[in-house]
């Protein structure tokens, strides 16, 4: 069983930065892909960024140009930097690594806190 452990969460005045680290149990280069997830009270998880083994990234429409998905394969640590904070970004927010095919594997982290708010 794959671990996922979030850190970095908080509180952040509007216009503020955070760095959300995702540390995985095996190595990050072994899933097809990872991402980061948030989930606000009363709405669905949404796709907030992620990226695959070959490099290519994605991001939500509401995050371009302020966050940031990165990765440290030899730590085995995904981090998703966030500048620019909006109220609208409070949620909490979840890591998640994924295999597709006939060896499909699918790990969610257990979340972090994100408060934007002053």
């Amino acid at each position: 069983q794959v671990q996922l452990v979030e850190s970095g969460g908080g509180l952040v005045q509007p216009g503020g930065s955070l760095r959300l680290s995702c540390a995985a149990s095996r190595r990050i280069l072994s899933f097809n892909t990872m991402g980061w997830y948030r989930q606000a009270p009363g709405k669905q998880r949404e796709l907030v960024a992620s990226f695959t083994t070959v490099g290519s990234t994605n991001y939500a429409d509401a995050v371009k140009g302020r966050f940031t998905i990165s990765r440290d394969n030899a730590k085995n640590t995904m981090y998703l930097q966030m500048n620019s904070l909006k109220p609208e970004d409070t949620a909490v927010y979840y890591c998640r690594a994924r295999n597709y095919g006939l060896a499909m594997e699918d790990y969610w982290g257990q979340g972090t806190q994100v408060t934007v708010s002053s």
